[in-house]
C-alpha cells in the first residue's frame, strides 16, 4: 500500500521515508491537507496529515469520495478533525499519543528566558554593531513564582526546569500529579495562579472546556509585569484580547510558539505576500512579544517518535490491530 502524506517538512522527510521502508510506500508532499489539496489522496487508503491540516466535513467527504479509509495525524491534537463525520464515513482516525515532553517544555522555556533577557532584540543590535545594554535588562527566574496551567507529562517537565531554577511552583489541573507535587507544587485555583505567577505557562490541550482559556478576564487577573507563554494550541488564547492588553503597556514578554490562526500560515513561507491578518500583524510588532511558528515539538527525537508512531498506526490499520492511538477504530 502506498501513503500519502501531507505537509511534510524538508527535515522531516527523510526520517518519514526511512521509518516507511522495508512496511509501505509512502509519498511525501509539503502541502497541507485542506478542501483544495484533498483531491490529491484520490486513490490513497491511507494519508498522513500535520497538526495544521484541515479536516472538517468537506475535506473528509472528498477523501472518502476518493478511497480514503485511514488517516494518521501526525501530532498529539486532533482538535482539527471532525471525529464524528469520520466515524460516520467509516474512516479509521489515529494519532500519536506520546512524543518527548521535553522537546515543548525546553522550547517553552527557551521562550520564557529569550523574552525576559530580550535576547532577539540584543542579537538584532549586534548584527549592526550596536553593543548598548539600554532596554535588555532582565530579571532572575530564582525565587520568582511559576504558574504552570496543565501538569501532565509537559507540564511536569516544564515544572522541573522550574524547580531547578529555584522557583516557587503553583499548578492548575484537573488533576494533580503527585510528581510534580514532590517538587513542592501547590495547586491553586486559576484566578490565585494567574495572580501570583510571575511566569504563566499553558500546557493543556484545546478543547471546547478551553478555548479562550486565557480571556480577556484572565489576563487582566495576571500581573503587569508578568511573562505569558504558549507552546500547546494557539486557540487557549484571546489573542485580540491580549493584542488589547499589550497596547496597554502590559506584560514584561509574551512567548508564543502557536497562534489561533495559524493554518494557513505557520509552516509556509509568506515573507514575498500580504498577510491580511490583522491581528497577528500588529502582535509581531510589539517588542516584548516573540512569535514562533509550531516549533516546540521539532527535535530530532520527538519528530522520531512522532513518525514511528504514526508508521505503527498505519500497520495496526493494515493488521487489524487497535492501540492507544485510535480514535476512531476500524468497523
Amino acid at each position: 500500500m502506498e501513503i500519502l502524506a501531507f505537509g511534510v517538512q524538508a527535515d522531516e522527510k527523510p526520517l518519514i521515508e526511512r521509518a516507511f521502508a522495508g512496511h509501505h510506500e509512502v509519498r511525501c508532499l509539503d502541502v497541507f491537507l485542506n478542501e483544495d489539496t484533498a483531491p490529491i489522496a484520490a486513490g490513497y487508503e491511507a494519508v498522513s496529515t500535520s497538526v495544521n491540516a484541515v479536516l472538517d466535513r468537506h475535506v473528509l467527504n472528498i477523501l472518502a469520495a476518493g478511497g480514503t479509509r485511514m488517516i494518521a495525524q501526525r501530532s498529539t491534537g486532533f482538535n482539527n478533525i471532525d471525529l464524528a463525520v469520520a466515524e460516520r464515513l467509516g474512516m479509521t482516525v489515529a494519532r500519536v499519543s506520546y512524543y518527548s515532553p521535553y522537546a515543548v517544555a525546553e522550547f517553552a522555556w527557551t521562550l520564557a528566558l529569550a523574552v525576559n533577557r530580550r535576547v532577539v532584540r540584543a542579537s538584532t543590535r549586534t548584527r549592526d554593531f550596536d553593543f548598548r545594554l539600554d532596554g535588555l535588562m532582565g530579571r532572575d527566574m530564582y525565587g520568582r513564582t511559576v504558574g504552570v496551567l496543565g501538569t501532565g507529562k509537559i507540564g511536569e517537565a516544564f515544572t522541573r526546569i522550574a524547580h531547578g531554577f529555584g522557583m516557587r511552583l503553583l499548578g492548575w489541573d484537573v488533576a494533580e500529579n503527585p510528581a510534580c507535587m514532590e517538587l513542592g507544587m501547590k495547586y491553586v485555583p486559576k484566578d490565585r495562579l494567574l495572580a501570583e505567577a510571575d511566569l504563566v505557562t499553558l500546557h493543556v490541550p484545546l478543547m471546547p472546556e478551553t478555548v479562550h482559556l486565557i480571556d480577556a478576564d484572565a489576563l487582566r487577573a495576571m500581573k503587569d509585569d508578568a511573562i505569558l507563554v504558549n507552546s500547546s494550541r494557539g486557540g487557549l488564547i484571546d489573542t485580540a484580547a491580549l493584542v488589547a492588553e499589550l497596547r496597554e503597556g502590559r506584560f514584561n514578554g509574551v512567548g508564543l510558539d502557536v497562534y489561533e490562526a495559524e493554518a494557513g500560515l505557520f509552516f509556509q513561507d509568506r515573507s514575498l505576500e500580504a498577510v491580511d491578518d490583522d491581528t497577528l500583524a500588529r502582535l509581531v510588532t510589539f517588542p516584548n512579544v516573540l512569535v514562533t511558528s509550531h516549533q516546540a515539538y521539532y527535535t530530532e527525537e520527538a519528530v522520531g517518535q512522532i513518525v514511528d508512531a504514526t508508521v505503527r498506526n498505519i500497520l495496526d490499520y493494515t493488521e487489524g490491530r487497535r492501540s492507544e492511538n485510535v480514535l476512531v477504530p476500524r468497523t
